[in-house]
């Protein structure tokens, strides 16, 4: 089934890069419009490689969410081809309506529509044809594919990057995922192997290594600089060189330690071997673009997708130190305040300007590490003057039971005229300041509705 499923999604993918084909050969612009997160950001460097690769011409807009004002925008441009990334299922008769072509690249829940009503729109999303786009496959996964018969087998690499950043592959790849895998792996592409999963530890300090590790997370260790020196003192190892300076013996005790720690530890590493040592990690290729959109920094980050190894890379590196400092303060402020406990959602609220842009993933990693109860999806508060932004996160455990946040973002926001949507494990919206107590405790019905279904 699952087969057959992946065949319906390919043929889609299929019929956009025809369409996509069709314009470069008439040597139209591709006008991308993409997410401003790691998946997103990789997406359009997938898209953008592809075009570059055909001598063809994009002009890239990445957004953080595609609100009214952005296809109103978009409406008076006069494009022949939109190409979207990592959003647009939940606005198709809006797309159906610009000037040109489009084609949408996505991979959220798609509630409505499915696209198949509009001439204009060729839509792919492996929730149309019953996949799950929380695990099978992300968007810039999706976009690969809407390439893939132009031959471009070295961006599977920059497909699962996009991936990772979305926490697909924790426990290995599934779905088409995994597809986009193989492929790499057969064109030479990609590596895996076995080994520690640590963060940077090529680059960073070990106690550094250690602490910036939170996919797994280790308990005591991650996102705690003196846990972790504290975790190698103990050990009788120096906490101050890399990984690669430990002797063998050392390595072998240090990996002993973290699997009884958590043994996911050490598992499955996926590396381009021809890529410069801090993109060579996939996983750690994702955080660098990541941190470039939590950064507000997103032309770096596609710069880094489109081959910049020198300034790009550079200034990357730098926003990632940044980004990561932000983390572990964040994470301490998380382990002293708390979580606002409701019945079965808890909530945190920020009005730090530097920590509102991270209060997604400090949800995630929060419940990841324990700091926040595992047992109830956490929404994340973060006030823009007269709205609210909320990141909804919760755990593969409560998917497991039943919640789906993506849906209770969407339905619960449209109550009170605003937006949302997302996955059944992270979501989003926006709305209005005044309705926020209302909004939590319709969210907290929702979810025990989820949870009681």
């Amino acid at each position: 089934m699952n087969q057959k499923r992946q065949h319906y999604l390919l043929s889609r993918a299929e019929e956009a890069c025809q369409l996509l084909e069709k314009h470069l050969e008439r040597d139209h612009v591709v006008r991308v419009i993409s997410h401003n997160d790691a998946d997103g950001i990789s997406a359009a460097g997938v898209i953008c490689n592809a075009v570059a690769k055909r001598k063809g011409k994009f002009h890239v807009t990445i957004v953080p969410r595609l609100k009214s004002d952005v296809l109103e925008r978009l409406s008076h441009e006069k494009y022949k081809l939109f190409f979207f990334c990592d959003m647009g299922s939940a606005y198709v008769e809006r797309i159906s309506k610009l000037r040109g072509d489009s084609i949408i690249a996505d991979h959220h829940q798609t509630i409505d529509a499915t696209g198949d009503n509009y001439e204009n729109v060729t839509h792919v999303n492996p929730h149309l044809f019953g996949m799950d786009g929380t695990r099978d496959v992300s968007a810039s996964g999706v976009t690969y594919l809407a390439v893939r018969s132009l031959e471009n087998p070295e961006l599977t690499g920059m497909a699962l990057t996009g991936a990772l950043g979305d926490m697909q592959g924790q426990n290995g790849f599934q779905g088409v995922n995994q597809t986009i895998l193989k492929e790499g792996q057969d064109a030479g592409v990609i590596e895996v192997y076995e080994d520690l999963k640590l963060a940077y530890k090529e680059e960073e300090p070990l106690y550094k290594a250690l602490a910036y590790t939170f996919n797994p997370a280790l308990p005591g260790v991650s996102g705690d600089l003196e846990g972790s020196q504290g975790f190698l003192e103990k050990l009788g190892l120096s906490y101050g060189i890399k990984f690669s300076d430990l002797a063998n013996e050392e390595k072998d005790i240090l990996r002993e330690e973290l699997v009884k720690l958590n043994p996911q530890i050490l598992g499955s590493v996926y590396a381009q071997m021809s890529e410069k040592p801090p993109l060579r990690n996939l996983e750690d290729y994702s955080h660098i673009i990541d941190a470039c959109g939590k950064n507000k920094q997103h032309t770096v980050g596609l710069s880094i997708c489109l081959g910049d190894r020198e300034a790009a890379l550079k200034e990357g590196m730098e926003l990632l130190h940044r980004y990561q400092d932000r983390l572990l303060s964040g994470l301490e402020w998380i382990r002293k305040e708390g979580g606002q406990e409701m019945e079965y959602i808890q909530c945190i609220s920020t009005e730090d300007k530097k920590r509102k842009s991270i209060m997604g993933t400090l949800a995630s990693v929060g419940l990841e590490l324990g700091i926040l109860n595992k047992e109830k999806p956490v929404l994340t508060l973060a006030r823009l003057h007269n709205d609210v932004k909320i990141s909804a996160r919760t755990t593969s455990e409560m998917t497991a039971r039943g919640v789906n946040l993506g849906l209770a973002m969407e339905q619960a926001s449209k109550n009170f005229h605003g937006a949302g949507g997302g996955h059944n494990i992270a979501a989003g919206a926006m709305i209005p300041y005044k309705d926020l107590e209302n909004f939590k405790n319709l969210v907290d019905e929702m979810v025990r509705t989820q949870i009681a279904s």
